[in-house]
């Protein structure tokens, strides 16, 4: 099944907000991880299926997930589970510059007896989701991409994709504050290593290509993307090859401002995802 959806419902905004005064406070808890990582995380809900977070880089799970409001509109109707990546927040830095682990979700999973979930990651976070959709496929009840997804392997589909990307626009006001606050992290956290060009190496340089058949995949799909984050250049594989798949594009929004704290949130984006997980739920 395919759909774009690109307005949120009055019904679906006016529930999210109500969720968000009445979830209550979200529980801090740790965990440690197989090679001795300790992994922070935060839970909110009280019944219905598990939703996993998974944040984007140089962020948190407090503040990408738990300050926009979108962990208490989920925790209306499901369990919210949101973990600081290693390497961030206040989980274990053992690579100060580094990166999420997929298999750290998998682990976090199995610490808290989850069998199944709902994971949907942002960012680097959707790089995580896509990893575990190849490597673990049965522990997803469905899969969320946020600000990400699978590109084309091949050049000339690459090519046509990313010609229907728009421009973006010279982020204004608030927005450009909020593209300042993501340079400084990244630039604090920039790696040491050089790449063959002699710019500093990009903190995902080295990792090994994400290999997977979408013809094969079950599990539903959702791609929410801003209008100028080259949404399609991020899904035009997903539309063409996944039995299931529900794609978003947020008009006027791009990478910082479909989720940024201080930019007044598109409500479409939670209104969505809330709307998918519900809609493709396990009893």
């Amino acid at each position: 099944m395919r759909r774009a959806m690109r307005m949120g419902l009055v019904a679906l905004i006016a529930a999210a907000t109500a969720a968000r005064a009445t979830a209550g406070e979200p529980a801090h808890h740790f965990f440690t991880t197989s090679d001795g990582v300790k992994i922070h995380y935060m839970t909110l809900g009280e019944a219905g299926s598990w939703v996993v977070l998974i944040h984007g880089y140089t962020d948190t799970a407090e503040r990408m997930w738990f300050r926009t409001g979108i962990a208490a509109a989920l925790a209306a109707n499901h369990r919210v589970v949101a973990l600081d990546n290693r390497n961030h927040g206040q989980s274990d830095h053992p690579e100060p510059n580094g990166v999420g682990r997929a298999e750290d979700v998998i682990e976090l999973m199995d610490h808290l007896s989850i069998a199944r979930a709902h994971i949907h990651g942002y960012s680097m976070g959707g790089g995580i989701t896509g990893r575990l959709l190849a490597s673990h496929p049965e522990r997803l009840i469905t899969a969320g991409f946020g600000g990400s997804g699978i590109a084309e392997d091949d050049d000339e589909l690459r090519a046509r994709a990313s010609a229907l990307d728009p421009a973006m626009p010279a982020p204004q006001g608030a927005e450009a504050a909020a593209f300042q606050r993501l340079r400084e992290r990244a630039s604090a956290r920039r790696p040491a290593a050089e790449g063959g060009d002699g710019r500093p190496a990009g903190p995902f340089a080295g990792r090994p290509r994400l290999e997977i058949d979408l013809t094969k995949v079950t599990v539903p799909v959702i791609a929410i993307n801003g209008e100028f984050d080259r949404p399609y250049s991020k899904t035009h594989r997903m539309w063409r090859e996944l039995k299931d798949f529900t794609n978003v594009i947020l008009p006027g929004r791009n990478h910082m401002s479909a989720i940024a704290v201080g930019v007044p949130m598109d409500p479409t984006y939670v209104d969505s995802l809330a709307r998918f997980i519900n809609g493709h739920d396990v009893d």
